[in-house]
């Protein structure tokens, strides 16, 4: 059961400050206000939940520590139940009313578009922490999930390699699932192999028996799948009771982000290939004090997902530069975070690119396998090379757009 409740700091000042000024007084004890906008219901709150749950966690963690220059952090927290004119709306509540400090939040690229004007405009810092299509370029975002050069150039070369060249290609029908679907054209094309069809999916669409048809007289060596949300998880569903899950194997880029696999039957997710930035497996000590306090904290560490460590990663990146900046200020904190900062996260070491705002990070080749991911080859430390292309906000500190790289 999710804790929704705000965390709210203290107010009260130390008795040593009694004698000063109440204006220095009401300065000394004001929360830091944290932003967040999550899809904590609807039909995204696979990937809300969690995101919210790894927020808390963060907060509760900073706070434990003494906060942020000597305040405590405030969690100011709306779900906005899957529908993109509530993250317009919260968005500007955030900042009208709230006054936050930075914002966390959104899931689809559709959210985060629908709020990034909005916190750009009132000059308040942005952190957009789950895995996405790449290229926005805006001073005022940090980007800390993988994008498709970190992803796609990882793991297409291992499935072609593994089960053959000719790819029959399935993605969502909106900006990610488009633009994903070019990137796995082009890795494909880059490892000799061939696209034989690609075709695209409304979020709502959850009958693929015509597809798996098309897909079984296409008789391919692999299927790439960039399906998303709750209604593509039957294609997985489907596609095993039609018995093509032992002909023709499948690799996704998103399928287990938001833990889709535990809802799978190991004989509907057995051996699929994904890749992604964290695995519970990974063997390092930050990842293994994390999973340690996340089940002191909320019990089961089965809710853990990529998103929810990406977003857990992002507050505390931002405490990071919060803290080598000495402020909340807008620009001492963007400028601290585009100082290259770090932190050694559940994933591994995390840092900001200066030069694009995306992150470096480890990635993680795995296979599904009896509901977990079991990681076949780390890759250390990948670049955003996808957005590095086309987003130079040193040289171009006004940019202020998201370029559908041009592969």
């Amino acid at each position: 059961m999710i804790n929704r409740r705000h965390f709210l700091a203290t107010t009260a000042a130390m008795a040593g400050a009694l004698s000063l000024p109440s204006i220095l007084r009401a300065q000394s004890g004001d929360p830091i206000k944290l932003g967040s906008i999550l899809d904590v219901s609807g039909i995204f709150d696979a990937y809300g939940k969690p995101m919210d749950m790894a927020a808390t966690l963060a907060v509760e963690e900073l706070n434990a520590a003494g906060g942020l220059l000597g305040r405590q952090i405030e969690k100011v927290s709306y779900d906005t139940q899957s529908d993109m004119a509530l993250y317009t709306q919260f968005a500007q509540q955030l900042v009208r009313s709230d006054k936050v400090h930075v914002v966390h939040g959104g899931i689809l690229s559709a959210s985060r578009e629908a709020i990034r004007p909005t916190l750009r405009k009132a000059n308040v810092p942005y952190f957009y922490n789950v895995l996405y299509e790449g290229g926005v370029c805006d001073r005022n975002i940090v980007c800390t999930g993988i994008t498709p050069a970190q992803q796609i150039e990882v793991l297409i070369p291992a499935a072609i390699e593994k089960f053959g060249k000719k790819v029959y290609v399935l993605a969502a029908d909106y900006n990610y699932g488009q633009i994903t679907a070019k990137w796995m054209s082009h890795y494909v094309g880059e490892n000799g192999g061939e696209v034989l069809a690609t075709e695209f999916f409304p979020l709502d669409v959850s009958d693929f028996g015509a597809t798996i048809a098309k897909i079984q007289e296409a008789k391919p060596d692999l299927v790439l799948s960039a399906l998303v949300g709750g209604a593509h998880l039957s294609f997985y569903r489907q596609w095993a009771a039609s018995g093509m899950k032992d002909r023709i194997p499948l690799a996704s880029s998103t399928l287990g982000s938001g833990n889709e696999h535990l809802v799978l039957t190991p004989q509907e997710g057995n051996g699929i290939m994904v890749a992604y930035s964290w695995s519970p497996s990974i063997d390092i000590p930050a990842n293994k004090a994390f999973l340690d306090k996340w089940k002191t904290r909320f019990g089961d560490v089965a809710t853990i997902n990529e998103f929810a460590v990406n977003n857990y990663q992002g507050i505390h990146l931002w405490a990071e530069a919060v803290k080598k900046a000495n402020t909340v200020d807008h620009d001492p904190v963007i400028e601290a975070l585009e100082s290259g900062i770090g932190i050694d996260g559940p994933s591994g070491k995390i840092a900001i690119d200066p030069q694009t705002h995306h992150a470096v990070l480890d990635m993680q080749l795995m296979e599904i396998r009896d509901q977990s991911l079991s990681v076949i080859k780390s890759f250390s430390q990948r670049q955003p090379i996808d957005t590095q292309k086309f987003c130079d906000l040193k040289a171009n500190p006004d940019d202020n757009k998201q370029y559908e790289i041009d592969i």
